[in-house]
């Protein structure tokens, strides 16, 4: 019995070291993995990276991790090609076997799945926030976009009609979507602007936009997209998508 309760002991204590080694690495991996896509994708603060699973040690025996969660709280994104950026917020990514270099200089996971977010107030950049002509004597512009319910972009008009400044916004319900590396805004109807009649194309040239996005982390693209309180909520996917090197 006694034998026994001192191999009972040694067990315990072998195995409390070993968590406690596999802890050490995994902790040290996960800021070497994030100071290296943070050095990557040039980004202003460290993101958060957390490699799933356990033991740590076999998967970095291996050289490649089963589950890795990525984290960046802000994103610049481009956004076309004339040097404009967009903000993403809260980008959070799920990585699935990701293959690294043995000093983590290069990371690419198989796929990735994630969500973000862009604020209304950063979408609101991408729309006609200048008065422009839409038919005789009238002028508008977006000056709001909010949550619409079920899905939809409460767009905000301004007009002015004849001199005549309308007293209130005009507001058309806008369906959101993403097509390729472009989410596009389509308002479901016209507006009516004072009574007078405006040519369908001269309305859309105002209520419709759209904001291309093609520069997000490791090369994943955008998914989906659907109107929320705060924002747009968007998803992203993507395969052999670059983490670092």
């Amino acid at each position: 019995m006694r034998a026994l309760r001192i191999t009972l002991i040694v067990v315990v204590i072998l195995g409390g070291l070993f968590v406690l080694a596999d802890r050490l690495a995994v902790g040290f991996a996960e800021d070497e993995a994030a100071e290296q896509l943070k050095t990557t994708e040039n980004l202003a603060a460290t993101p958060d990276v957390s490699i799933k699973g356990f033991p740590f040690l076999t998967q970095m025996a291996s050289g490649e991790l089963d589950d890795v969660e990525v984290g960046i709280e802000d994103y610049e994104a481009t956004a076309g090609t004339g040097g404009e950026t967009i903000r993403i917020a809260g980008l959070k990514a799920n990585m699935k076997g990701v293959q690294f270099s043995g000093d983590y200089s290069s990371a690419t996971a198989a796929t990735a799945t994630g969500t973000a977010s862009i604020t209304y107030d950063e979408l609101l950049k991408t729309a006609q926030s200048e008065p422009t002509e839409v038919g005789p004597g009238v002028t508008a512009h977006v000056v709001g976009l909010s949550d619409g319910g079920n899905g939809r972009i409460k767009v905000a008009v301004e007009a002015t009609v004849l001199g005549v400044k309308l007293p209130n916004p005009v507001y058309v319900l806008s369906s959101v979507t993403a097509e390729g590396d472009t989410v596009k805004v389509h308002a479901d109807s016209l507006p009516s602007f004072g009574g007078v009649d405006i040519a369908e194309s001269r309305a859309r040239d105002i209520t419709d936009f759209e904001q291309r996005i093609d520069g997000l982390p490791g090369g994943i693209q955008l998914d989906k997209v659907e109107a929320a309180e705060n924002g747009v909520e968007i998803t992203v996917k993507g395969s052999n998508v670059r983490l670092a090197g």
